[in-house]
């Protein structure tokens, strides 16, 4: 099946197009093949070519490469998340282990950036999470402390200081960590298809039909070819399930957004000018928002259990006049024409919010299912899932492997049934926020 993105999105519409682009058209052999060309595939590739200089390897995607959730994600590179439940010591242990990966996750990117000179509108200007409902202060009090226990700089700040921060009225109350980036993921992972080793194979627009393990050889079935590999990784993120691969322990979840024009100076002026914001919500299900470095306006507000592989042109429309709403609710004096264009993308969950990072047998490896958080994580786990498939150990692995392990779920139509009810539940208690 090829895989149907829109062509609308935002991030992707600002790059030139690329060219010389090739499909798989003939059987290969290779000693390394990696599945999936965004974030983690193209981190997996280039390090594996620096440790693997004479051998032969192979990425593959079944859409151009980068422009899956790569370039369709908001653009946030996170040090800290609110939604991962901590009461006890134990859990903030957890969560101490997760803010570990996330800051390795930052590492790697800015490391990529400044040997690559990557203008990627790098931003470390921090997230707020915030809220409408005076209510969700002792969430975000909780938070805070949680934070202060683990070092992490932060502020609360109320209505009066977000209206002079986000040029909005709506937020009443939210809290600022100094540590979050905010960057173009587009512009991002374009700078990382641009970088890749010359003598690396990309194919695109080649979707993986089927695999099958023979020995010590995995072969990988394509429209027009078959590839023999002797190591492979898969790095597809939302369609690891899909592929059948740790299928019990990861869900897809489809998001759509939309984006502006770019303000008129009055318009603006009417905001309050302010600088490049990124707000995520305080309850799950919350609308994500952006003011970006070109004064656009992205929001984010829906989360379903959709078909990963295509939504229809109508579909998204409906979707797009929920985002209109959100932005009119937070930004009333803009025209309601304002919405430039509108896209869908696929985020990949466990049940727990942990990732995958593993060896699945003697030559099959996998990273994915960041949990919204893939720009840094992913950018990091396929640079040491190449360096666990080379039989080596880092310490970033250990850290890795230190982590809580997704915790199984039930086969469908049991787990679709109880996800589409925790999205109405969570849309339910969200619903002044969206």
């Amino acid at each position: 099946m090829i895989i149907e993105n829109d062509k609308n999105c935002s991030w992707i519409n600002d790059l030139t197009p690329r060219t010389n682009i090739k499909s798989i058209e003939s059987n290969e052999d290779c000693e390394y093949l990696v599945i999936g060309a965004g974030y983690t595939g193209l981190s997996a590739a280039k390090k594996l070519r620096e440790l693997h200089t004479n051998q032969k390897i192979i990425i593959v995607d079944a859409h151009f490469a980068g422009e899956g959730a790569s370039s369709r994600n908001s653009g946030y590179l996170v040090d800290t998340t609110l939604n991962d439940g901590f009461t006890s010591n134990k859990e903030l242990d957890n969560y101490k282990k997760k803010a570990d990966i996330y800051k390795l996750g930052i590492e790697t990117v800015k490391k990529f950036i400044k040997e690559y000179q990557v203008d990627c509108d790098w931003n470390e200007c921090g997230k707020y999470f915030a809220s409408s409902k005076v209510e969700d202060k002792k969430t975000l009090e909780n938070f805070s402390v949680t934070l202060s226990k683990l070092g992490f700089e932060h502020n609360l700040l109320s209505n009066k200081e977000l209206k002079e921060r986000l040029g909005t009225n709506f937020y009443n109350i939210a809290l600022h960590t100094k540590g979050g980036i905010l960057l173009h993921p587009g512009k991002l992972v374009r700078a990382m298809i641009d970088t890749l080793p010359e003598n690396i194979n990309l194919y695109e627009n080649s979707p993986l039909l089927n695999w099958e393990k023979n020995k010590d050889t995995v072969i990988c079935k394509f429209k027009n070819a078959s590839i023999k590999t002797k190591k492979i990784i898969f790095a597809t993120n939302g369609f690891l399930k899909s592929l059948g691969i740790k299928s019990n322990y990861n869900f897809p979840i489809t998001l759509t957004a939309s984006m502006t024009r770019s303000l008129s100076d009055e318009e603006f002026k009417l905001l309050g000018e302010p600088k490049e914001w990124g707000v995520l919500p305080v309850r799950p299900m919350g609308a994500t928002i952006r003011m970006t470095k070109d004064r656009r306006i992205l929001i984010r507000n829906t989360a379903e259990v959709h078909n990963p592989y295509q939504m229809s042109k109508s579909e998204l429309t409906k979707r797009s006049l929920k985002q209109k709403i959100g932005i009119k609710k937070r930004f009333p004096e803009l025209p309601d024409d304002i919405i430039q264009s509108s896209w869908s993308g696929i985020v990949s969950r466990t049940r727990n919010s942990s990732q995958i990072f593993e060896k699945i047998d003697d030559n099959i490896f996998v990273a994915g299912c960041y949990n919204g958080s893939g720009i840094g994580v992913g950018t990091l786990f396929g640079e040491q899932i190449a360096i666990k498939a080379s039989n080596e150990n880092t310490k970033e692995i250990e850290t890795i492997e230190a982590r809580d392990k997704p915790t199984w779920l039930p086969p469908d139509p049991i787990l679709s049934l109880g996800v589409r009810a925790r999205l109405i539940y969570e849309r339910f208690r969200a619903k002044s926020e969206i």
